[in-house]
């Protein structure tokens, strides 16, 4: 599939697009390797497109300061990738089964990566209603009082592009001979990449808030948002890499005292300075386990770290009681478009 992947590289400009074939393996849960199929055809919002077009040049020089020595950092990422909005009118397959996608990057092929990038699709419709219809709620049951101002949906939006953005830094071969990540890590790779995204999607807002790329935005923001968003993701499952991937965040976090909970409100809070050092620190646990191909010193990561303890399932289980979805259905067809 390498020619395909590199003809949809080169056509940027298409007010409709279409995305079709077999895609991601997270169905293999096996060893990762077989995609599923799945298509979506996808309307680029060109305004706020050309919001987001200057970060996808950033991608280099936020590589070289990734949290890691400088063997795990020395891949450079495609230059030619992009970063545009789009609103789905059409969801099938694997696209369509389960949790409804928010945000593409692709292709997955790493040798396509490193020499020619990726395109990352930010669906900005399918955000508007899952921040709307879930988030929010989310929020209001499990953030404390005084920071649910910090829920936003441009932070909730920058939080999933960064995600996206960053599936494209860090490391796609092992450094010592096993091969690709992917293929190193079986089917402990996709959960991981999935963490991987969200911490350096945190770390590079971060930095880019620091340089004063982000102007109007304020950081605490994107802090308490991407807590609400965890408990989003969490309730997702252990079959769901994004699932996994949020259930080890939260408690690495806690660990590192990111966020406590008020036990009396059953409500969280986050710890701005320490939430900082914590993005740094699993930032750097991630690519190293990825660069070793380090397959028992992820699954076990992954075996401590993925369970949810009683106080949380607890807290979840509110979320339901409350009858606050887990995810959005896609009304689609001739009829809704009309």
């Amino acid at each position: 599939y390498q020619p395909s992947d590199l003809a949809w590289l080169d056509m940027k400009d298409n007010t409709i697009d279409v995305v079709i074939g077999p895609i991601e393996t997270y169905e293999d849960q096996l060893f990762g390797y077989k995609a599923a199929h799945e298509a979506f055809v996808l309307i680029k919002d060109k305004e706020w497109s050309g919001r987001l077009a200057r970060y996808a040049a950033m991608l280099p020089s936020l590589q070289s300061e990734l949290p890691v020595p400088a063997a795990y950092k020395r891949e450079r990422p495609g230059s030619d990738s992009d970063l545009n909005a789009y609103d789905a009118v059409y969801y099938a397959g694997d696209a369509n089964a389960g949790s409804k996608t928010i945000a593409i990057n692709l292709p997955n092929d790493e040798e396509v990566q490193l020499r020619k990038g990726t395109r990352r699709l930010q669906l900005k419709n399918a955000m508007r209603a899952k921040f709307d219809r879930i988030l929010v709620p989310v929020a209001g049951e499990l953030i404390a009082e005084d920071q649910r101002s910090h829920i936003s949906f441009d932070a909730f939006f920058s939080n999933i592009m960064f995600h996206e953005v960053a599936h494209g830094l860090g490391i796609k071969k092992t450094l010592g001979g096993k091969g690709t990540v992917r293929e190193a890590l079986k089917e402990q790779a996709g959960a991981l990449e999935e963490g991987k995204a969200d911490i350096l999607g945190l770390f590079m807002i971060t930095r880019l808030h620091q340089r004063g790329e982000l102007k109007g935005q304020e950081l605490d923001d994107n802090y308490v948002t991407f807590l609400a968003g965890i408990f989003r993701s969490i309730r997702f499952g252990a079959s769901s890499a994004h699932g996994r991937a949020n259930a080890a965040q939260f408690s690495f976090f806690q660990d590192q005292g990111a966020f406590t909970r008020d036990s009396a409100s059953g409500r969280y809070r986050v710890d701005f300075p320490k939430m900082r050092t914590a993005v740094d620190a699993l930032a750097g646990q991630i690519l190293r386990f990825q660069g070793d191909g380090d397959y028992e010193g992820v699954t076990r990561f992954m075996i401590e770290r993925g369970k949810l303890s009683p106080v949380l399932q607890q807290d979840l289980a509110r979320l339901g009681s409350k009858n606050i979805p887990v995810d959005v259905v896609f009304e689609q067809g001739s009829e809704v478009l009309k």
